[in-house]
């Protein structure tokens, strides 16, 4: 491996985990009262191994809460947006590793031997799953491809590929910048002074729902102007606007 790349992590064949610490899981949601169940229900293999699950609720006015029931050892309110509330559930969590789940994406079931694994190197202190869309198209397949290919090139990782990190890294750096839109952009570049990431090739499922809703090229085409626009400085509030997230009133 040449000086500065990101660390691929292969399979875990004859791999003994010796556990880095325990894993934080933090789950922002506003409104997945439909399927937040089930989400959660497939992290149980990882709380019956140690991990902590812990769900930040960013104002539902459907019945989140109430579908979260037992899944979840914290449930905690917060102000809107993913920064705050991912920023409010890591400051909740008990672990030295933190994970940061969308809540329409899924974990391998092994995501944290995969992490610890990751970690073996003490001098790398966060990374993120190869990302696949569902449902699974060719264009959705080819859409993937370029978001981990990309993320492997610059060391910039995006909130679909669930990040993880060190609670001690996270905790240097000042967790998430308090922004409505690329949280996820600027996490990276302040870890990517410490580490290069640690770019598991094991996948995360993400949901394609805004993709299928808006169109799949205009998705891109719009994704694509933000970064350049936030590049140059544009305001996040008017990204946010462009982007089509509607602001807390309450």
């Amino acid at each position: 491996m040449q000086p500065g790349a990101a660390a691929d992590i292969g399979p875990l064949s004859g791999y003994d985990a010796s556990m880095t610490g325990k894993l934080s899981v933090i789950v922002p949601v506003l409104n997945e009262a439909v399927a937040i169940g089930g989400h959660l229900a497939q992290l149980s293999p990882l709380r019956e191994r140690g991990a902590e699950i812990i769900v930040m609720d960013g104002g539902s006015t459907d019945r989140t809460l109430a579908a979260i029931g037992a899944l979840a050892d914290r449930v905690a309110v917060a102000p809107r947006g993913r920064a705050s509330q991912m920023n409010a559930g890591a400051a909740l969590a008990s672990g030295s590793v933190l994970l940061f789940l969308h809540a329409d994406t899924s974990l391998p079931p092994d995501a944290d031997r995969l992490i610890d694994r990751a970690f073996a190197d003490p001098a790398r202190v966060w990374g993120r799953f190869d990302v696949r869309m569902e449902p699974r198209t060719p264009l959705l397949a080819l859409v993937a491809f370029m978001m981990n290919w990309r993320s492997r090139l610059t060391g910039i990782a995006t909130g679909d590929q669930a990040i993880f990190v060190r609670q001690s890294a996270f905790a240097a750096i000042g967790g998430y910048r308090d922004m409505p839109l690329m949280e996820d952009i600027e996490i990276s570049k302040a870890l990517r002074r410490i580490s290069r990431p640690a770019c598991l090739r094991q996948t995360v499922s993400a949901s394609a729902r805004r993709w299928q809703k808006h169109g799949v090229w205009r998705t891109i085409w719009l994704m694509w102007s933000l970064r350049l626009a936030h590049f140059r400085g544009v305001d996040p509030q008017e990204l946010a606007r462009r982007y089509g997230y509607v602001p807390d009133e309450r």
